[in-house]
């Protein structure tokens, strides 16, 4: 059984050796339940305001039922938790000098777990003392997955050179809806580490396939009415959203490969073809006669959010997937420094679907963070870090033309934005928005059987646009011909790594054909 603490005690901060907007601080968890043992410390930013968790463990005896799998009731194992044989000194702040620091040093301890068993954290200690075997414990293996780094926390390596050291943040590495691997919120420290290669820590498993933790359909239902965010088009927005039976009801045309002739959509996509891959047979156009141009700037009015709820992190967490519809994706800008150029079709596409995602903690039921998906990737903030109205519903900012999400108002360059050159992402508060708390529809929950029915549109796995290609060099050569000698190179490097549907793109997908609707989010 785990349980999570959120309560902790200043262990060492690494301020003493790096300048405090790139120190870390280590933590030890405090007010541990009875019976329960701590699996690791815990670290973050200096900067930052303290806010995190821990998993820590308590072995329990569990009655197996026929049901139930013998992953997790096999009374002939070995003992769920164990204490470590001995401790290994991966590194230490004073490791140059020998000598202690004034104001502490920081000695980072990697216990040895006997055979059969993996550690999921490391402790901290101020002293050069090995701590005692039982102030962690380590977790039976085949209770334990994998995991990997993946955002460096702290770089050492200029401090003490010869002493090289680093640390990372963790997550397991099998993640998605179907993932069993539980973030136990400890990290990972190394004097050396290549990429691929296996760690010495683990993260915990989720054997119950029942996920007792996920809400069911009322609960659902009251998070989203709660937390759903405020979701605001920019104040110059043309492309607006829509609802899908909107699009359909308005002339959308499911086009077959070979026949030139477009179908008529009902208003639940009844006739459009469900399952399958994306084999490029068929794919969704706007009407063809003169409502053209008005479908294309959609009904906000009818706009509404497409949720799909997924277990995250072996069901510790919830996902709450909110899917947007728009029927078209408008044309990009290229800013240059300070000089903007808009181009005429080149970013153009037909039937955009975009999303954001909240991260719900199983254990508290709060807002943990939020996914904004941005083109081809995105990024997870942190809950505090959102703007909010009306209490807890956080704000969503949709950048003109293109739709992807920003946690704040401002231009975003999808290239360098170091240079000040890319695609712009222009994203800021208007009377054009749409609040999801009440305006969604939730098309999609697997975990909870077939509670949820998913409508037939979700099924189409093809196409919601037709295939583009833009004469884009043109327009390219265009504004590279105007730049000085000396920026030509350089610029013409950049262009290469600008995003592909500046090109031309297939048309895109719908929410289910993404890799996110089973896998995890793009971080």
């Amino acid at each position: 059984m785990a349980s999570r603490v959120t309560g902790f005690e200043l262990v060492w901060n690494s301020n003493v050796i790096v300048e405090m907007r790139k120190a870390v601080a280590f933590y030890k968890p405090v007010g541990i339940p009875d019976g329960f043992h701590i699996l690791g410390h815990y670290c973050q930013p200096s900067y930052k305001p303290l806010r995190g968790f821990v998993l820590v463990a308590r072995a329990v005896e569990t009655c197996c039922s026929p049901s139930e799998t013998s992953d997790i009731c096999n009374h002939d194992k070995l003992p769920v938790l164990r204490n470590p044989l001995d401790y290994t000194l991966v590194w230490c702040s004073n490791a140059r000098s020998n000598k202690e620091m004034p104001t502490g040093s920081g000695y980072f301890w990697l216990p040895q777990p006997p055979e059969g068993y993996r550690d999921l954290g490391y402790l901290v200690t101020n002293k050069p003392d090995k701590p005692n075997l039982d102030e962690i414990s380590c977790v039976r293996a085949d209770l334990t997955d994998k995991c990997e780094p993946y955002c460096p926390i702290l770089d050492g390596s200029s401090i003490i050179p010869e002493f090289p050291f680093w640390v990372w943040s963790l997550r397991p590495c099998d993640r998605g809806m179907l993932g069993k691997g539980v973030s136990v919120g400890t990290f990972y420290c190394s004097s050396c580490w290549n990429m691929g290669e296996e760690l010495p820590v683990a993260c915990l498993k989720n054997l119950n396939p029942m996920l007792p933790a996920m809400p069911r359909l009322q609960q659902i239902h009251a998070l989203i009415e709660h937390y759903g965010p405020t979701v605001f088009f920019h104040p110059e927005e043309v492309y607006l959203p829509s609802s899908v039976d909107w699009f359909f009801n308005n002339g959308a045309l499911l086009y077959r490969k070979s026949i030139s002739r477009g179908e008529a959509i009902d208003a639940g996509g009844s006739n459009l073809p469900g399952g399958g891959t994306n084999d490029g047979e068929f794919w969704i156009d706007l009407p063809s006669d003169d409502s053209r141009d008005f479908v294309k700037h959609g009904d906000l009015e009818s706009a509404k959010l497409y949720v799909h709820v997924k277990p995250a992190l072996g069901g510790t967490f919830t996902d709450i997937a909110m899917w947007v519809f728009c029927p078209f994706n408008g044309p990009s800008t290229l800013k240059l420094g300070i000089t903007s150029v808009a181009f005429s079709k080149v970013g153009e596409h037909v039937g955009d679907w975009e999303h954001f995602t909240l991260r719900i903690c199983n254990f508290s039921g709060e807002l943990w963070s939020i996914y904004f998906s941005q083109h081809s990737g995105g990024k997870w903030v942190d809950a505090y870090e959102l703007e909010y109205m009306d209490g807890n519903k956080a704000v969503v900012y949709s950048s003109k033309g293109g739709h992807a999400s920003f946690p704040h108002p401002g231009t975003y360059i999808q290239g360098s934005s170091k240079l000040g050159i890319g695609i712009r992402n222009d994203a800021d508060r208007s009377n054009l928005y749409v609040d999801s708390s009440s305006h969604y529809e939730l098309v999609a929950a697997e975990y909870l059987g077939d509670v949820v029915t998913e409508p037939q549109w979700l099924q189409y796995m093809r196409e919601w646009g037709p295939k583009i290609v833009y004469d884009s060099k043109t327009e390219l050569d265009k504004i590279i011909n105007v730049l000085p000698l000396r920026l030509r190179n350089s610029f013409n490097n950049l262009f290469k790594k600008l995003p592909v549907e500046l090109y031309g793109e297939e048309g895109p997908t719908g929410p289910k054909e993404k890799n996110n609707w089973i896998g995890d989010e793009r971080w």
